[in-house]
């Protein structure tokens, strides 16, 4: 018997040793000992209306009496109706539904692949990646984001993957070749530090790919799914690709991936290219279309920008205040970073102490990604708290 029960878990991840979370309500979390977090963290981009969201419950509940999995062999009208409502809503034709960001990344990887191979041209496999990205922990996620700690002993070889400097569009040129297939990015930086696109950057390499033949995929796991204000980051930029990795936010804290296509690529990935035992199971689907219910609403989207833009100027005036603490702010809607003249552990340590929980990023960045139907009451508070912080350290 194991005395420690955290003993039994693989030592990867560290967790404060004395927090854990009976239950939250809407922005809130309650700790076993009874104390109030603002949870500014929302489970990393992935509770997007907070928590015990009625309708979602509500959802949830009425599917699970009913059927929860019965594998794609079968179909699932649930997960239909949300391929529909993803395609109605974005530039895509089709969808393939996964589990979670990293294997919906790896779809599209798969994707790429597949449409120059059914194009007579399967010599075409190389994908460029941008430093400081992340799109997640496989090994092919992991080795086309390049990041070194992530990749450590586990990616002997480069598998296709080739890396250039982020906003360096002559290092882009540089690195195609006649292998080249296509090009992956996340309009919003996310893990490496909240660092959006320019338009400008976007539509550049847009051009070059339709110029060079290459496919462009963006990955809009953390970005995606109401956080920037849009229903998709890339709407903002008015920038489209051609396969789009979605997860995170859009089951509202069930677990649920999706690839998007354009016809031309979806069109290549028949029977037996590719499937997912669980991916868009009815639970998740059905969870999943009660978030879109909510997104769709006309009061959600424009309510993320008014509050992004509040929560920003008082961030920017909390930085004028605080210069030798805070650097800069960064971000669009309600995905936020402050780039910390402190280790951002300092001062995220600091908010969770006075019960406010944000989670880092790279480039020494606090991250803040509140649920996107946060109260604005919550919004002045969590502000309060920061001031509150900034000012004793």
């Amino acid at each position: 018997m194991v005395s420690d029960p955290r003993a039994a878990l693989w030592p990867n991840y560290n967790p404060p040793r004395d927090l854990i979370f009976t239950h939250g309500k809407g922005s809130e979390l309650f700790s076993e000992e009874g104390s109030v977090y603002l949870d500014f963290l929302s489970g990393i981009a992935v509770t997007s209306f907070g928590h015990s969201h009625p309708h979602l419950i509500a959802a949830l509940n009425e599917q699970a009496g009913k059927l929860w999995h019965v594998s794609n062999l079968f179909r699932i009208p649930a997960a239909e109706l949300l391929a529909q409502r993803l395609v109605q809503n974005s530039f895509a034709d089709n969808i393939f539904f996964a589990n979670s960001g990293a294997e919906s990344v790896e779809a599209g990887l798969k994707a790429m692949r597949s449409y120059h191979a059914a194009n007579g041209n399967p010599e075409r496999n190389r994908i460029i990646g941008f430093e400081n990205s992340f799109h997640g922990r496989t090994i092919a996620t992991v080795a086309v984001a390049g990041n070194k700690s992530h990749m450590q002993n586990f990616v002997p070889l480069d598998q296709g993957f080739d890396h250039v400097q982020w906003g360096d569009i002559e290092s882009l040129r540089a690195s195609i070749g006649s292998a080249t297939a296509g090009v992956i990015l996340e309009p919003i930086q996310g893990e490496g530090g909240i660092r959006p696109a320019s338009k400008e950057y976007l539509e550049a390499i847009r051009n070059i790919c339709d110029e060079e033949g290459l496919l462009l995929m963006f990955d809009e796991v953390q970005c995606g799914v109401g956080r920037s204000g849009h229903l998709f980051a890339h709407q903002y930029y008015g920038v489209y690709p051609d396969v789009m990795a979605l997860a995170k936010g859009l089951g509202g804290g069930f677990p649920i991936g999706a690839c998007l296509t354009n016809n031309k690529v979806g069109k290549t990935m028949v029977v037996g290219t590719h499937g997912s035992t669980f991916g868009g199971n009815p639970l998740a689907a059905v969870v999943a279309n009660a978030v879109m219910d909510l997104l769709l609403e006309d009061e959600c989207l424009p309510g993320v920008i008014q509050k992004g833009e509040y929560l920003r100027n008082q961030l920017s005036s909390l930085q004028e205040k605080y210069p030798k603490l805070i650097d800069s702010v960064h971000g669009l809607g309600l995905m936020l970073g402050i780039k910390c003249e402190i280790p951002n552990t300092e001062l995220a340590n600091a908010l969770k102490d006075r019960g406010l929980l944000v989670v880092g990023s790279g480039s020494n960045m606090v991250r803040l990604l509140p649920p996107l139907n946060i109260e604005h009451s919550h919004l002045e508070r969590a502000v309060s708290i920061m001031d509150s912080a900034l000012g004793e350290m």
